[in-house]
């Protein structure tokens, strides 16, 4: 996990780790200790997208290009 100024830049877990609790004890935790209140993810991952709603956070923004310029779309999150 990666935060910068209530951003939360990444967030990996392990396949054989997911699903069992990891990444919203370490979301958790990036909120009560690091105020993390927004986050980007690629739209191509359901699964981290569904995660992050699940968690409480909406999507507030959608871009067609990553950070880079290249083409994959990301959608800007923020605690609801």
């Amino acid at each position: 996990m990666g935060v910068d100024d209530g951003k939360l830049e990444m967030l990996f877990i392990s396949p054989e780790e997911r699903g069992r609790g990891m990444g919203r004890k370490l979301l958790e935790h990036g909120i009560k200790k690091y105020g993390v209140k927004e986050l980007a993810v690629n739209e191509q991952n359901p699964q981290a997208k569904g995660f992050y709603e699940h968690m409480g956070f909406q999507v507030r923004e959608r871009s067609e290009l990553d950070e880079q310029g290249n083409p994959y779309p990301i959608l800007f999150m923020e605690m609801r």
